[in-house]
């Protein structure tokens, strides 16, 4: 039936890479909901992922010993693990992003691993102007304003021309991802809730994807990609199929936290120069942690981003069944059990 996304194949083991972590923790709860012998490679252990009985093996995507290890005897590779952030020293993305994806390729050949789904990021083609409806024939950028587009581009690179060998693969650019558990983009807003101010006219359409229909994505992904491996080497916008203003979504996730909305606002322009300016400072004092504004968020903050699906609908099979309403209001049951500050 359409959507239906059981692999249908018990026998299977598949590796999921990062699984500890709020995408795939996502995944690995869906296949083994579906009864998938599944293993987990992260750097931690994680008490949920025992009492769901996943195989876990902690290691780093650095050490190419420990991702050979944790590939032998599996089916299939889901890699979402990686250093995602705005700031911060080129080395260490390119150290995680890079060297970790060529690792895992490598150890998928070495096991003779059939399939690899990756998860990489419509930002490899963001070039800091107004995308909207643009699909996968969209070129990657010329030039990237920090290190994890940069890095998470020449990856996806490598991924595919791996699949057109005898490795077959996949990558997944979900947009954006929130929901329940979320460590990245929900307590961003949140915490910043005070001193966000909105850049331009708050206009601009942008997509977002919720949690569950990201992992289902990359589920669905193995599935079709065993069932047609002439897919190898294809890339695909993940989202909710509906895109929305940029500044009301920001609203609708404070206010499912019980915060107010955004008040006060910067041009692009003004915005930019300060991103700037707070990333000079940041450098010449070698400061901790991150700017509170870079030239690339302003950018994100200030155009359009969403993306055609039309490619994940008709090869996957893939349908946002979690639509946005639902998906906030799980989120605002979540955040009152588990609030964050």
């Amino acid at each position: 039936m359409p959507g239906k996304t059981d692999m249908n194949d018990s026998a299977e083991s598949i590796l999921v890479t990062g699984g500890g972590g709020f995408l795939g923790a996502a995944i690995v709860s869906m296949l083994v909901e579906q009864g998938v012998r599944v293993r987990s490679f992260a750097r931690g252990l994680y008490p949920d992922l025992a009492a769901m009985g996943v195989e876990q093996v902690q290691g780093d995507l650095r050490d190419a010993r420990a991702v050979f290890a944790a590939c032998e005897g599996i089916d299939a590779v889901i890699h979402t693990a990686a250093k995602a952030g705005v700031w911060g020293a080129f080395d260490d993305y390119f150290a995680v992003n890079v060297t970790g994806t060529e690792n895992v390729i490598a150890a998928c050949r070495h096991h003779r691993v059939a399939r690899l789904i990756h998860t990489s990021s419509p930002s490899v083609v963001f070039t800091g102007r107004d995308q909207a409806g643009v699909d996968e024939s969209a070129p990657y950028s010329e030039k990237y304003e920090t290190p994890y587009p940069a890095t998470k581009a020449r990856a996806e690179k490598m991924v595919r021309n791996a699949g057109r060998g005898k490795l077959l693969t996949l990558c997944i650019r979900p947009h954006l991802i929130w929901g329940p558990k979320d460590n990245h983009l929900v307590p961003r807003i949140i915490r910043r809730a005070r001193r966000l101010k909105r850049i331009g006219d708050g206009t601009n359409l942008v997509d977002t994807v919720y949690i569950d229909n990201a992992a289902r994505a990359h589920v669905l992904a193995a599935r079709r990609l065993k069932e047609n491996p002439s897919l190898s080497g294809n890339v695909y916008f993940i989202s909710q199929g509906e895109p929305v203003p940029l500044w009301e979504m920001v609203d609708r996730i404070l206010q499912a936290a019980g915060k107010d909305p955004v008040r006060g606002s910067l041009s692009p322009r003004m915005a930019w120069r300060v991103g700037a300016g707070l990333e000079r400072l940041y450098r010449w004092l070698r400061l901790p942690g991150e700017p509170l504004l870079t030239r690339f968020v302003a950018t994100e903050l200030s155009t359009a981003h969403w993306f055609n699906i039309d490619a994940a609908r008709r090869d996957l099979g893939y349908a946002p069944l979690v639509s946005t309403e639902t998906g906030l209001d799980r989120l605002a049951c979540w955040l009152k059990q588990y609030p964050i500050r």
